[in-house]
């Protein structure tokens, strides 16, 4: 394990299926990611990318392999216990947005307070901070019919970033969105990146996108096939 990364994957595997019917997403994936680095994942249709960032969020787990994160064993967590890490330590952002559609922004991006069985007063006071940091003061009270693709995903940024997770973990932020929201979504990913130092583990097919990120992994039938760094400017 690298002891200087806040995530390490080690001959990690995962296969779905038994027998005959036995597929093999993850081949023994090693990977190491320093707290703060933004990081792009890429490859093709079925090389992995997805079940990975699935892995890294620990909302599955590995068949077999180490996942330490902060120097703890995931894979040895309990499903409850891995549900507290995502809760304390992560943030998600899909390509989809998933608003609850007859739901206010604010009232969106408070969710996760409410799971945590924050108060309302501060539960209002975090959403609209959140909200104001992905540029949407004023549209707290508005729908997501009310809002534009580029707003929504805004939306559900805020939403990701309200509970200040270590790590934001984001699958095709940009994929339902036009080029320039898509690249106003990438500007600002790498605004919270660099100013709050979240560290953003983004799943793309799109290279313009992944040219935002410091690192772009790339994956091809379960492996890393690639891993380039790049100096930030």
């Amino acid at each position: 394990m690298n002891d200087g990364a806040l995530i390490s994957l080690r001959g990690i595997t995962k296969t779905y299926g038994q027998g005959a019917a036995a597929f093999q997403a993850l081949k023994g994936v090693d990977l190491d990611i320093p707290q703060g680095q933004f990081v792009a994942i890429m490859g093709p249709s079925g090389s992995g990318k997805s079940t990975a960032l699935n892995i890294l969020g620990c909302l599955d787990g590995p068949t077999s392999g180490a996942f330490r994160f902060k120097d703890i064993a995931v894979e040895t967590l309990s499903r409850n216990q891995r549900a507290l890490l995502r809760r304390h330590y992560l943030g998600f952002v899909f390509q989809g947005f998933n608003l609850l559609s007859r739901t206010s922004a604010q009232e969106n991006v408070e969710l996760p307070l409410l799971y945590r069985g924050a108060e309302t007063t501060q539960r209002h006071a975090a959403a609209c901070e959140a909200l104001a940091q992905v540029g949407l003061t004023g549209w707290e009270r508005h729908t997501p019919a009310e809002l534009s693709g580029g707003q929504q995903q805004r939306v559900a940024i805020a939403r990701a970033i309200v509970t200040r997770p270590l790590v934001l973990l984001a699958d095709e932020p940009t994929g339902n969105l036009d080029s320039q929201r898509g690249h106003e979504i990438m500007d600002l990913l790498v605004s919270l990146n660099r100013e709050q130092g979240i560290t953003v583990i983004m799943v793309t097919h799109e290279p313009e996108m992944a040219h935002y990120a410091d690192r772009v992994v790339k994956f091809v039938d379960g492996l890393v096939a690639s891993d380039e760094s790049k100096e930030r400017t």
